[in-house]
């Protein structure tokens, strides 16, 4: 009997994304497996259920339908509890589902006996790139999080020479530069603002440079061993903080991407910092999820402090969602291509991607 897939329309509060695309349900199918989606699982990011059902899914009334008789169900966001007691025993569930993050939906996966894979927990390994949920997700938001700058800045991005006179082109800083912040560098590139990168890893200097950006180097280097970033000595933090203090000072907009997955976002961007910037500049902190990298940030609101608009947006891959859902689907399809063999789930737990990603973890044989 062929493997079901059940996929569902997403219940959380301003998420449009969903699980599996047209694109990706036609390839579901041509691995042997029955597809089940929701009716207007995928409104949200403009993909008609009729583009389903063309693709070969069966379109089922409500959630239930499509959880109750599934052997693997697919997600964005964790299902809650309540839904999770949908799920038949035994079945597994792929997303992006921190389990940790919440005692009744980690309970509640246990008590139903889920095999959990909480792509978040993905190894960062090069044959896990093709199923890397955060990397891909991260790209759409990096990319919107410099639209945002752009809109709520009361100056131009890009240098404009008109009859009345020449405007300058903004300074634009971007804190981190994993996949969001390499992303932020190459859009605010292309808007025609002067782009700086900052981080506290000296050797993605290259990176930011390809990208036509400019690597800040403020004379503090936290080079580890391994290419890890090392931990600062107090007096070398105290000295970045205040060569970043200073350079604030003349610049237009800035954009925090800087995450430690699993932990609060590092705070570098203080109260005293922002208090020194120009009247009319600009923080978009794409780290407002995990506390923000601005002191000052409130995850969900945008408010002015002192002259400066602080933006706290949430969740901004959902702004994005139909190219936000391909990608993500893309990374599931991949994944799910790891067990899903003629038909059947046949987990091979000598994979490490399957080994490490589970949850709870299980050692490879």
């Amino acid at each position: 009997m062929a493997v079901t897939i059940g996929v569902a329309r997403e219940r959380a509060p301003g998420e449009k994304r969903v699980a599996a695309t047209p694109e990706t349900c036609k390839k579901l199918v041509a691995l042997g497996a029955v597809v089940q989606i929701e009716r207007g699982a995928g409104s949200g990011a403009h993909f008609p259920d009729q583009a389903y059902a063309d693709a070969g899914a069966q379109l089922v009334a409500d959630q239930a339908a499509a959880y109750g008789g599934a052997d693997l169900v697919l997600c964005v966001q964790a299902p809650d509890a309540a839904s999770i007691g949908l799920l038949k025993s035994g079945a597994a569930l792929v997303g992006s589902l921190q389990p940790q993050a919440d005692p009744a939906r980690a309970e509640a996966l246990q008590a139903r006996q889920i095999v959990a894979f909480p792509l978040e927990k993905l190894p960062r390994t090069t044959r896990a790139q093709a199923m890397d949920v955060l990397s891909s997700q991260a790209g759409m938001a990096g990319y919107k999080a410099v639209l945002i700058a752009a809109q709520l800045a009361p100056r131009f991005f890009p240098m404009l020479t008109t009859a009345a006179g020449t405007i300058r082109p903004s300074k634009l800083l971007i804190i981190g530069a994993g996949v969001a912040g390499l992303q932020a560098i190459a859009t605010g590139k292309r808007l025609g603002a002067q782009v700086e990168g900052f981080d506290v890893r000296p050797e993605v200097r290259e990176q930011i440079e390809s990208l036509g950006g400019k690597f800040l180097d403020l004379g503090v280097s936290a080079a580890g061993e391994g290419g890890y970033a090392r931990q600062l000595t107090d007096e070398e933090r105290a000295e970045q903080q205040r060569r970043l203090g200073e350079h604030l000072k003349s610049i237009d907009a800035i954009v925090c991407t800087a995450a430690v997955p699993g932990r609060p976002a590092p705070k570098i961007v203080s109260a005293a910092m922002v208090a020194g910037m120009k009247p009319g500049s600009v923080i978009v902190d794409l780290a407002a999820e995990t506390g923000g990298n601005c002191e000052l940030t409130r995850p969900g609101e945008t408010y002015e402090q002192s002259g400066v608009t602080i933006a706290g947006p949430l969740n901004l891959a959902s702004s994005g969602a139909m190219h936000a859902s391909e990608m993500y689907a893309r990374n599931l399809l991949n994944f799910v291509g790891l067990f899903v063999k003629d038909g059947a789930i046949a987990f091979d737990w000598n994979d490490e991607l399957l080994a490490k990603t589970v949850w709870p973890e299980r050692a490879a044989a």
